[in-house]
C-alpha cells in the first residue's frame, strides 16, 4: 500500500516538472510583435508607419515631444491624460498616413501643395496634425506651427494698437509666446550659417537688423523686446518662405483652426475698445502669406474645427462652410482629408490601451455600451473614460 501511494506520488511530481519546463521554455523565448499587445507597436519612426500599424499607438519618444509639443500642439485633455499614462502615445490612422505618404512622394521644386485636414468636433484632428508634425520633425523640415489659432482670435493675453500700420492691432504676449515655440522647434535647424535674413528690417530709428544676420536674431529681438513681437513673427514667416525658395530649408507650415482666419470677427480690441477681423491683426499677413502656393520647397498642412468659429457658425465641419467664400478661394487648389470617428477597430484599440493603462476597469458590455454612448468620437470616448 506505502509503495503505490510513493509511486503516485513519484508520477504527480514528475508530471509537475514537465509542466514547470514548459512554462519555463514559453517564458524564454524571444518577444515577438505577435506576442505583444496588439494596438502597440514599437516603431517610432513616421516615415516607416504603414497601413500594417493601422489602428496602433506608438510612443512618442520623451525629447522628440519636448522639442515639437513643449508650447502646444495637443490639446489640454490629452496632454492631461498622456501626463496620467506617464507616456505620449499616438494612434496611427489613416488620414495621417495619407498625409504622410503623399508628403513622401512630393516634387519640392513645384509650388507648396496645401492639404486641409476636417470632421466632426472631437474626430482627432489634431492628434492627427501632431503625427504629421512629428513626422516633420524627424524628416529635418523646418516647421512653422500655430497650435491653435483660436487662442490668439479668441483668447489673446494682449493687445495693443500698431506703431507701424494704422487700424491694426498687435498681439506681442502671445506673438513672443509663438516665437519661442518656433525656436524650441527648429533649434537644430535655425543654427544653419545659411540661416540669415535677406532684407534689411527697421524697428526704429536706432534698431536695424541688416541683411545676412542669423534668423536667430529676429526671433531673439522680438522675445526680448516685447513691443516688436508682432512684426518679428511677419518678418520670420516672410524671410522662411525666401528661405525656402533658395533651397536652405524644406518647411512643413501647420495651423491647427485655419478657419479663424477667415471668420468675420475677433475678440481682438483696439484701444477704443472696437474690434477688428482677423486680417487687422498684424500677424496674421505672415501666415497668410505663406499659406499661399507661390513658392516651393514646402508644404501647408491646416485644419478647419467648427470651435474655431462662433458658437452660432457651427451648422457644418465641411472646409466650404467654415472657410467661407474668401478662405476658400484662398486655399483652392487643395487636398481634403477627412478625420472621421474611429473605425471598430480603432475603437477596440483605444479601449484595449486604456484598460492596460488600468485607465478603465472592465466589466461586460462595456465596449458595446461606451461604442454606442459615445458614436465612437475619440473625444467623447476620452471623456466618458475619465470617471471609470
Amino acid at each position: 500500500m506505502l509503495k503505490s501511494t510513493s509511486e503516485i506520488l513519484s508520477r504527480k511530481l514528475t508530471s509537475l516538472s514537465k509542466f514547470q519546463l514548459t512554462c519555463y521554455s514559453i517564458a524564454a523565448q524571444p518577444i515577438t510583435q505577435e506576442r505583444l499587445q496588439k494596438f502597440r507597436t514599437s516603431e517610432t519612426v513616421c516615415s516607416k508607419h504603414s497601413i500594417e500599424h493601422l489602428s496602433q499607438f506608438y510612443k512618442v519618444p520623451a525629447n522628440d515631444k519636448k522639442q515639437i509639443f513643449a508650447h502646444g500642439g495637443l490639446t489640454k485633455s490629452f496632454e492631461e491624460q498622456s501626463k496620467s499614462f506617464n507616456e505620449t502615445c499616438l494612434m496611427i490612422r489613416q488620414p495621417a498616413l495619407d498625409v504622410i505618404s503623399l508628403l513622401k512622394t512630393l516634387d519640392y521644386s513645384q509650388p507648396v501643395v496645401r492639404f486641409v485636414l476636417y470632421g466632426k468636433k472631437g474626430s482627432g484632428k489634431t492628434v492627427s496634425l501632431a503625427h504629421i508634425l512629428h513626422y516633420a520633425f524627424q524628416e529635418g523640415f523646418l516647421i512653422v506651427h500655430i497650435p491653435w489659432l483660436g487662442n490668439w482670435m479668441r483668447r489673446c493675453r494682449e493687445n495693443s494698437n500698431s506703431e507701424d500700420k494704422e487700424g491694426y492691432v498687435d498681439i506681442n504676449f502671445d506673438a513672443a509666446a509663438w516665437l519661442l515655440h518656433f525656436k524650441t522647434q527648429n533649434a537644430h535647424l535655425l543654427s544653419k550659417p545659411e540661416a540669415k535674413t535677406n532684407q534689411d528690417h527697421v524697428w526704429s530709428k536706432r534698431e536695424i537688423t541688416p541683411a545676412g544676420s542669423p534668423l536667430l536674431s529676429i526671433i531673439e529681438h522680438g522675445i526680448n523686446r516685447l513691443k516688436y513681437a508682432s512684426k518679428a513673427v511677419v518678418v520670420i514667416c516672410n524671410e522662411v518662405k525666401e528661405l525656402s525658395n533658395q533651397g536652405v530649408f524644406k518647411t512643413l507650415v501647420a495651423v491647427d483652426g485655419f478657419n479663424a482666419f477667415f471668420y468675420p470677427s475677433t475678440r481682438v480690441y483696439t484701444e477704443k475698445k472696437e474690434a477688428v477681423p482677423p486680417h487687422k491683426v498684424t500677424v496674421t499677413e505672415g501666415f497668410i502669406n505663406l499659406s499661399k502656393f507661390d513658392w516651393k520647397n514646402g508644404a501647408v498642412v491646416v485644419t478647419v474645427d467648427q470651435i474655431a468659429a462662433g458658437q452660432n457658425d457651427q451648422l457644418s465641419y465641411l472646409p466650404r462652410y467654415l472657410l467661407g467664400k474668401d478662405g476658400f478661394e484662398h486655399l483652392d487648389p487643395f487636398v481634403p482629408i477627412s478625420v472621421p470617428d474611429y473605425t471598430t477597430k480603432e475603437f477596440m484599440s483605444c479601449m484595449e490601451y486604456y484598460r492596460e493603462r488600468k485607465w478603465v476597469q472592465p466589466y461586460t458590455g462595456q465596449d458595446d455600451e461606451l461604442k454606442f454612448i459615445s458614436a465612437s468620437n475619440p473625444y467623447n470616448l476620452m471623456k466618458l473614460c475619465n470617471s471609470l
